[in-house]
């Protein structure tokens, strides 16, 4: 169990190493949603995302109890970028399993922190055969993206500052994050149960890799009937672990095509002059969908990351 004291202890624990990032608002974006928007800038977080807290909180324990003399996990991106990160603040080796397809500036930012990469096929087999692999040759210690209650805790802690930076005196209705492989979903759901009971959470998935809410309806782990989308960040399947989480504390889970996601990231970049990927975008995309869900309430959104291949905008 994932209590309040193991959130707080997270908290503190990769406090030193951490950015208590800014929360923006933006009157013509409230404006065009009739809503009252807070978003959490996780794009000016340690690596560029909010991954760096959940690997932080399971690496620092690894090196803490002495589990092992190597890390290892699979990722297309930030939470590759965030494993490398916290293993060098540890002083540990790192061998990272990417897809070949992962964007290119994430590759460099995880070698840049001194990490192994090895490639692989862009599936999740592919990418699971590869840490066996890994462990099998190094003795490394898996730290999952999102399946591991330490990795699920350090992300509670950004919801946890957005609440206790603008949702005590007054509360949010909704809490919105993306869901890939649940991670920071469990997370938002979790601290907002234990401090602000009365707040919703919702999620955003793409079109394109809409698992999690058919696994939400259903109450068993689905694959998506299809994986085709700009989030790159957002592809995985839940797990047993994340879905009993979100099934418990979730609201429920807006699904939004990559037109709308590329809209409303095309909508930050122009309007809050920040730099979004298109994984961070999804919330807010489908509080444009489905504005009279969100009409005159406060609605915090987790901005996950700003990890963005400049090369390759779609816009």
């Amino acid at each position: 169990m994932i209590s309040l004291a193991t959130i707080r202890e997270a908290h503190d624990r990769i406090r030193p190493y951490i950015h208590r990032t800014p929360v923006l608002t933006n009157h013509t974006i409230n404006d065009r949603v009739g809503a009252e928007l807070f978003f959490k800038c996780e794009n000016f977080q340690k690596v560029g995302a909010f991954k760096a807290r959940g690997g932080l909180n399971a690496v620092l324990q690894v090196a803490e109890h002495q589990e092992g003399k190597a890390i290892t996990t699979h990722s297309s991106g930030n939470h590759a970028q965030a494993v490398a990160f916290a293993a060098r603040q540890v002083g540990m080796p790192a061998y990272i399993v990417m897809p070949r397809t992962a964007p290119q500036v994430k590759k460099n930012a995880v070698r840049n922190y001194g990490a192994d990469i090895i490639e692989c096929e862009p599936t999740l087999d592919a990418r699971e055969a590869g840490v066996r692999d890994v462990i099998e040759r190094t003795g490394a210690v898996l730290v999952h993206p999102f399946d591991d209650d330490r990795v699920i805790a350090g992300q509670a802690t950004a919801a946890k500052e957005l609440i206790e930076d603008f949702g005590t005196e007054k509360s949010f209705d909704t809490i919105l994050a993306p869901v890939g492989g649940g991670g920071l979903l469990s997370g938002t759901s979790l601290i907002t149960h234990y401090l602000s009971p009365t707040t919703r959470v919702i999620a955003g998935e793409p079109e394109g890799a809409a698992d999690a809410i058919l696994s939400f309806r259903s109450g068993r782990v689905e694959k998506a009937p299809y994986i085709n989308t700009i989030a790159d960040g957002l592809m995985t399947n839940l797990s047993e672990r994340t879905l009993r989480l979100i099934r418990e504390h979730v609201a429920d889970i807006l699904t939004v095509s990559d037109e709308e996601i590329i809209a409303a990231m095309r909508l930050v970049w122009e309007r809050m002059k920040i730099i979004i990927e298109p994984s961070c975008a999804v919330p807010l995309a489908a509080v444009l969908k489905h504005k009279d869900q969100f009409a005159g309430q406060r609605v915090g959104i987790i901005l996950t990351g700003g990890n963005v291949d400049l090369g390759k905008l779609p816009f």
